[in-house]
C-alpha cells in the first residue's frame, strides 16, 4: 500500500479516459461513415476499415448466447475494471510498468462496457488479413486491453527489479 510520501498511480487513469473517448469517437465514426459488412482497404490485401458487431467476447465467444451473454460481460467488465482501479490504487505512482498496463486495459475494458450498455453489442471496426487467413474484427477498446495484458505479463516476466523492492 503506497505511504503518504508515495502517493498512489490513480493518476494514471487519465490514459484510460482517453482511451475511452477516442475508442467511442472512433466507433461513432465507423458507425457514421460503414455499412456492415463493406470493407475499405487501407493496405489492400491486409488491413481493411469494416463495420462488425459482436455480441459475445474475444473471437466472437458466446456471441450466440441468446442475450445472457450481454449482461454476463457488462458485469464482468465491470468487475474487472473495479479490481484493476483498485490495484492501481495500491500501486506506487513512480510503478509505471503496473500502472501504464492497467491504465489500458481499464480503459479498453470500459470502453467496450459502453457498447455493451449502449446497444447491447460492440462495434468492430479493424479488419486485418494475412494470406487467406483474416483476424476477427476488432476496435480500438480491444487492442488497448490487448496491448496492457501483454505489457503486465513482460513487465512482470521481463522488467528487472521493481520499484519499492531495491
Amino acid at each position: 500500500m503506497p505511504s503518504r510520501s508515495q502517493p498512489h498511480a490513480l493518476r494514471w487513469l487519465w490514459l484510460s479516459a482517453a482511451i475511452i473517448v477516442l475508442d467511442q469517437l472512433s466507433k461513432a465514426w465507423v458507425l457514421a461513415v460503414l455499412h456492415p459488412g463493406e470493407q475499405v482497404p487501407v493496405i489492400h490485401g491486409f488491413w481493411y476499415w469494416t463495420l462488425a458487431f459482436n455480441k459475445g467476447a474475444a473471437f466472437s465467444f458466446l456471441a450466440d448466447g441468446g442475450g445472457w451473454q450481454r449482461w454476463f460481460f457488462t458485469v464482468l467488465a465491470a468487475a474487472i475494471s473495479t479490481a484493476l482501479v483498485v490495484w492501481l490504487r495500491r500501486t506506487p505512482r513512480r510503478d509505471w510498468r503496473t500502472a501504464l498496463p492497467l491504465a489500458l486495459i481499464i480503459g479498453g475494458a470500459l470502453g467496450n462496457l459502453i457498447d455493451r450498455l449502449h446497444a447491447g453489442q460492440v462495434t468492430d471496426f479493424v479488419l486485418l488479413y494475412f494470406g487467406r487467413w483474416a483476424y476477427p474484427a476488432f476496435n480500438l477498446a480491444d487492442s488497448a486491453i490487448t496491448v496492457g495484458a501483454v505489457l503486465l505479463v513482460a513487465f512482470n516476466l521481463f522488467g528487472g527489479t521493481r520499484p519499492g523492492s531495491e
